[in-house]
């Protein structure tokens, strides 16, 4: 059957020319290479590689035009459109935008992809014969991966993210070094197929790399400052937070760790920005009189 090649790259023999097309046989099927699929002119009797398709109504078609990823292997696709509860539509090279179905997508929608995202994906069929991109998985990844050395650490890293979590996110790099994004490493969780630049912190014995999504502990530093005094200027300029509160109240209310809001407490400390009493911490014009 000519629905078993849907996803493939065949050989087919040009036999007659239609209004709509080119007719091929392709291992004694017929299939029609529309005129409006591709700019290539043939004769009869010539032989050409075409990719075999389906279109949104189930007809298999062909096309010249060699897209960037086939069944059984990888490549990667450009986010075109995004459809809640079907999935996500992906460039492939051909006229067709390619379905990711919903089921192989993050089960909370908010890190769906979003349009111009990245995913490495293969194709494969569904029950009816439509074509459709399946991303791939860690496996996959981790067998292409290059082996990062020590030297690389710190060194700034750009790249695709293939897999969402709450524990982190895991990335391939324009270098393609496999890294995990630890959730402590992120302001946020990055979206699947989002890019993200980050800087190596760790290079494992495996030759994988863990990354950070955050500034320099200075800028960080400022930045998690400013999120302190925004938090005193909205709460009448004190709070019942000081260096000795617990590490899950601060993650909660401040969105950092306890380590990273220490350091910013005492940089507006030594700025004379804050002063704290009795574990609590008030802008320094803000003090009761009563402390």
């Amino acid at each position: 059957m000519i629905t078993t090649y849907i996803g493939m790259v065949k050989r087919g023999e040009v036999f007659r020319q239609k209004e709509d097309g080119y007719l091929l046989l392709v291992d004694g099927h017929e299939v029609l290479l529309p005129f409006a699929d591709d700019d290539f002119e043939f004769t009869d009797d010539e032989t050409i590689n075409v990719f075999i398709y389906s279109d949104k109504d189930g007809q298999v078609l062909a096309t010249a035009k060699v897209p960037t990823v086939q069944r059984g292997t990888y490549g990667w696709a450009k986010v075109t459109d995004v459809v809640p509860h079907l999935g996500v539509f992906v460039q492939i090279g051909i006229e067709n935008d390619i379905l990711v179905p919903k089921d192989k997508l993050p089960a909370v929608d908010t890190v769906w992809p979003k349009i111009d995202d990245q995913l490495l994906v293969t194709l494969d069929t569904d029950r009816q014969h439509r074509l459709l991109a399946i991303p791939a998985q860690e496996n996959v990844f981790y067998d292409q991966r290059e082996i990062a050395t020590d030297d690389l650490m710190y060194a700034q890293v750009n790249g695709y993210v293939y897999q969402t979590g709450y524990e982190g996110s895991a990335v391939f790099t324009n270098e393609g070094y496999r890294g995990f994004i630890h959730r402590t490493m992120r302001e946020k969780e990055p979206r699947l197929g989002e890019h993200v630049t980050g800087r190596i912190i760790d290079v494992k014995e495996d030759g994988t790399i863990n990354v950070s999504l955050l500034p320099k502990k200075r800028e960080r530093m400022d930045q998690d400052a400013e999120t302190i005094l925004q938090y005193l200027h909205e709460h009448s300029g004190q709070m019942p937070f000081g260096d000795k509160s617990e590490p899950e109240q601060i993650r909660q209310t401040f969105k950092m760790s306890k380590s990273a809001f220490k350091r910013a407490l005492g940089m507006l400390m030594r700025q004379k920005r804050i002063t704290q009493h009795q574990g609590h911490t008030f802008l320094s014009h803000s003090v009761p009189k009563d402390h």
